[in-house]
């Protein structure tokens, strides 16, 4: 039997391919992919994830972060519709009718996915996913070992979040024995916190405080300790610190940059250096070529939210970041593109451009 072959690609032709980006259904903090929000049990964490499916079904911030509006399937698997609504009505009077509600589903490899899949078909604006909790669609299988079968469980989820480009949060436990690593205690093996993209995991110092921490952590998001303070009467999960607050914003601080260039033009394609080169001749902001490049494939989802839309190619063998502005523009001569000339004559000073 012949070998097969493998599937291969080589490093120029793959950074020439223009990917969609990740996309954020809270910025900077939940993007499309597979999620795990871990507590202990009566922690609050059903609370938490209910709020935040009313916050992206309306598309109202959570906390300091925003959301974008999508329609949102919660699979309460451990309540009724009853306890339900009056949890709704603890957290608002004005439920939207894009948030959707399930008190039993199938398993997960019994039927669980398909029903999904239907459901998603039904409702294609449908964004987010919780499955609350994930122990109520796992069986157990004695012929594989622990960690091979949370892999594989995490591994079917994982597969319905990015066939679908849409965020897939789990509602799960920790384990009762203390660690200094919070994501240690996730219960499973590593094969379940491993090979999700994000892991969450709300802990409280002692039981008996209203205070606890957020530890988030994710291929796709930066390390950061969200401090929050539950509040008996209202149910929701209020923030008192972020520790990444201080770290600053890179996509804000990019636009910044860019957008008084393309006040200038419309549409701009040139090497990072050339462009860095424009934007800052001096070297203030301390970014290289290859650094800047690397900010801005990191903010492209940011940058089309504000009306930039970037791609990339290359063009006599050197790589190429083009940008365009997607609005109109006042003066039909200043849209005119083209690639920037990084041994043009000294240009006259941008206008808007910070100094």
């Amino acid at each position: 039997m012949p070998t097969k072959k493998l599937n291969t690609i080589d490093a120029d032709t793959l950074q020439t391919i223009a990917y969609e980006p990740i996309s954020f259904l809270v910025d900077d903090l939940l993007p499309q992919g597979l999620h795990l929000l871990a507590g202990a049990p009566k922690i609050g964490k059903s609370w938490l994830a209910l709020w935040l499916c009313l916050r992206v079904a309306r598309g109202e911030s959570l906390w300091n972060f925003s959301t974008h509006p999508c329609e949102v399937l919660y699979l309460c698997l451990e309540d009724s519709f009853q306890r339900i609504q009056s949890r709704l009505f603890d957290l608002t009077e004005d439920a939207p009718p894009t948030l959707h509600f399930a008190v039993m589903a199938e398993q997960l490899h019994s039927g669980l996915v398909e029903q999904i899949e239907q459901f998603l078909k039904e409702h294609p604006a449908t964004g987010l996913v919780v499955i609350d909790t994930l122990q109520r669609i796992r069986t157990v299988s004695n012929d594989v070992s622990p960690y091979a079968n949370d892999y594989r469980d995490i591994g079917v989820l994982k597969g319905l979040a990015d066939r679908h480009r849409i965020a897939v949060l789990l509602v799960h436990h920790l384990r009762k024995l203390g660690d200094d690593d919070p994501m240690n205690m996730i219960s499973g093996t590593t094969g379940l916190s491993g090979a999700t993209d994000s892991n969450f995991v709300l802990r409280k110092s002692k039981r008996r405080e209203n205070t606890a921490t957020l530890y988030c952590t994710g291929r796709d998001i930066a390390y950061r300790e969200l401090s929050l303070e539950f509040n008996g009467e209202t149910h929701i999960w209020n923030l008192l610190a972020d520790d990444c607050e201080q770290a600053g914003e890179p996509h804000g601080r990019i636009l910044a940059l860019l957008s008084p260039l393309l006040r200038e033009q419309q549409e701009i394609c040139a090497p990072a250096k050339a462009l860095l080169e424009k934007i800052d001749p001096a070297g203030v902001e301390g970014l290289t070529p290859n650094s800047f490049s690397h900010q801005i494939r990191k903010s492209v989802d940011a940058l089309r939210r504000d009306g930039i839309t970037v791609s990339f190619r290359k063009s006599n063998g050197e790589r190429l970041i083009c940008l365009r502005r997607a609005d109109g523009v006042d003066d039909p001569a200043a849209a005119k593109s083209g690639p920037i000339d990084p041994v043009a004559a000294a240009a006259p000073p941008l206008r808007g451009f910070p100094a």
